[in-house]
């Protein structure tokens, strides 16, 4: 997702992570600004084994109470005639069943009310459909294997996920609208519990991958979440500057079809990405980034990619977020 980490990953082991759509959306009340409170989001799946070295367990990231979204980070593979994926670095093989084990983890998160989705994608992944009869068939894939099916070899064991993400960096941007698309009608015909879905565009305007261009994912309104990572674009990122970066959340939040809840995306460290960070200090002083975006648009949240490069961020702004 990001350059160095998120995006440009090294793929044997962890995985590196205009056009106008509706009217225009107003400035939320001050007063209702100050009373609202964001959530966190991040991904874990990307570093390393479960040491003090690394990201550590997925229930103790849980536990930490800073998060109400977790992406477990990639389904790094899938489509054009590919056997999907999972791809959680150094924390277990799926091949030989070892992630099966996280299932009570992810059991645990969603006792404490934490959204658990699958992320698919990646910085160096492979993957794309050439029909959406093969999108369709993905979304069969991970409703058996992730969702609410059946299958006895699922990756995760007897995990049932709360949805799916989309990172989605290469490949091309067709036929997401028909994944997102059939999974929720498999999810309703089975009267699953409620399948959320979202996006992590970059913040040039519009994604290549995502959109919302005409036909794309988030042109669907499909999203409940929009993690727009503001990071490694420096035309748009922190490097542009407090206004510049207002200035983009404000194109992003204007014109994004449909009511989904929008997070700011960034590194949780310097090391977390090629550019970009803003140390947490900076992030939540009066009158920065966060007081003046909250302001504007369906604010949600901050997502933070990878938490292991500073385990203190989320805490340091969970209660301005």
């Amino acid at each position: 997702m990001a350059q160095a980490i998120k995006t440009g990953r090294d793929f044997s082991s962890p995985i590196p992570n205009s056009e106008s759509h509706g009217a225009h959306k107003p400035k939320k009340n001050l007063d209702a600004c100050r009373s609202w409170r964001g959530q966190i989001a991040t991904y874990w799946g990307q570093s390393g084994n479960d040491d003090a070295g690394s990201e550590g367990s997925l229930a103790d990231l849980c536990n930490s109470n800073n998060y109400g979204i977790v992406m477990i980070a990639f389904l790094s593979a899938f489509g054009r005639g590919q056997t999907p994926v999972l791809n959680l670095a150094g924390h277990c093989d799926p091949a030989s069943g070892t992630c099966a084990t996280y299932a009570s983890d992810i059991a645990a998160c969603q006792s404490l009310g934490i959204k658990v989705l699958l992320s698919l994608g990646g910085g160096a992944g492979g993957y794309g459909f050439d029909s959406a009869d093969e999108a369709r068939q993905l979304a069969q894939y991970i409703w058996d294997n992730y969702l609410g099916g059946s299958n006895d070899n699922s990756p995760l064991g007897a995990a049932q996920l709360d949805g799916i993400d989309l990172d989605i960096e290469s490949g091309g941007p067709s036929y997401y609208p028909d994944l997102g698309g059939r999974l929720k009608e498999i999810a309703q015909n089975n009267n699953y519990k409620q399948l959320y879905m979202s996006a992590a565009p970059q913040c040039p305007y519009p994604d290549a991958s995502l959109g919302p261009a005409t036909g794309t994912f988030l042109d669907a309104s499909l999203a409940d979440f929009v993690f727009v990572q503001f990071y490694n674009n420096p035309d748009c990122d922190f490097r542009a500057g407090v206004s510049g970066m207002v200035s983009s959340w404000t194109q992003w939040t204007n014109n994004i079809p449909g009511t989904p809840q929008v997070f700011l995306g960034l590194p949780a460290s310097a090391a977390a990405a090629g550019g970009g960070y803003i140390d947490s200090s900076t992030l939540i002083e009066g009158g920065g980034v966060l007081e003046q975006i909250k302001m504007i648009g369906n604010y949600g949240g901050v997502m933070l990619w990878a938490p292991t490069t500073d385990r203190t961020y989320a805490s340091n702004i969970i209660a301005s977020v």
